[in-house]
């Protein structure tokens, strides 16, 4: 049964994450005044915590070098609003799915019986030690169908997320270790590209490396060991089984329902370019 839980992440997942590369995002966000890049990045997904400082931000998002937050968080807040930044995500995500899915489809019957079955099983996802789900699950709901569908794909993404890093961290595994780690897998980022975004020097990734290889996870060639994979497949699990509860309570039909129409939406994403070519292995 944990194994849906996987299954229903990568088959939605690209419904939340689209936003992280849609140029609407960045265009509303350095409309209010937020730099472009990792200011505008920072200050979109952290927003619903409110105005955090780096600290709070780095903690929840893991992966990502506590010195390249500090750069943007909290000067973000001294400009806009974690309100107006809200808005403006919310705007941008109905701007990207038109352009990318176009006016039929997000008016379909489809659209509408995912939202709501995303919405349901959101229903099952708890606060507790999730941060960055509890702060999103504080806003209210938006009543267009495709803003409801992200919305709530949104709680199912961040409840997993929160999750995963509890995972990681009862391993040992620290941020840019589990970055380097993500890096070897099929369809994680090309190491370069998951360093460069994150804004680990050249050096922190290299130690990151040989400390994982000093555990026997990774070979020479930085690729998984056997023992790697057992241990990565380990953690997967491990945040499968915490991240089951919605799949449980939306129940086994309706979960196929979601996850086999919603993996159509998530592939027209894909064959319409929401994601940026390069930058996954």
């Amino acid at each position: 049964m944990t194994k849906i839980a996987r299954y229903a992440k990568a088959s939605l997942e690209l419904l939340h994450a689209m936003i992280y590369f849609a140029p609407e995002a960045e265009d509303r966000f350095t409309k209010l005044g937020l730099k472009p890049g990792r200011m505008s990045y920072y200050a979109g997904r952290s927003a619903a915590m409110g105005p955090v400082g780096a600290g709070v931000v780095a903690a929840t998002f893991y992966n990502f070098n506590p010195v390249s937050v500090a750069k943007s968080i909290p000067a973000a807040w001294d400009i806009v609003s974690p309100a107006e930044v809200l808005d403006a995500r919310l705007d941008a995500v109905d701007a990207a799915y038109h352009r990318l899915l176009g006016d039929e489809v997000l008016a379909s019957e489809d659209v509408v019986e995912c939202a709501e079955l995303a919405r349901i099983a959101s229903e099952a996802c708890l606060p507790d030690g999730k941060p960055l789900y509890a702060a999103h699950a504080d806003l209210d709901w938006p009543e267009t169908p495709h803003l409801k569908l992200w919305h709530a794909i949104t709680l199912l993404r961040e409840f997993r997320g929160d999750g995963h890093i509890a995972a990681l961290q009862q391993a040992g595994i620290s941020g840019i270790q589990s970055l380097v780690l993500h890096s070897t897998t099929r369809g994680g980022f090309t190491p370069e590209a998951a360093r460069t975004l994150r804004e680990w020097s050249e050096q922190e990734w290299a130690e990151a490396g040989e400390q994982l290889r000093e555990r026997g996870l990774i070979d020479a060639d930085g690729e998984l060991t056997e023992e790697g994979k057992q241990f990565r497949e380990s953690i997967e699990l491990r945040t499968d089984e915490m991240a089951l509860a919605p799949w449980q309570h939306l129940g086994e039909e309706r979960t196929a329902i979601l996850v086999e129409k919603g993996g159509k939406l998530s592939k027209a994403l894909v064959e319409a370019g929401a994601l940026p070519a390069g930058l996954f292995k």
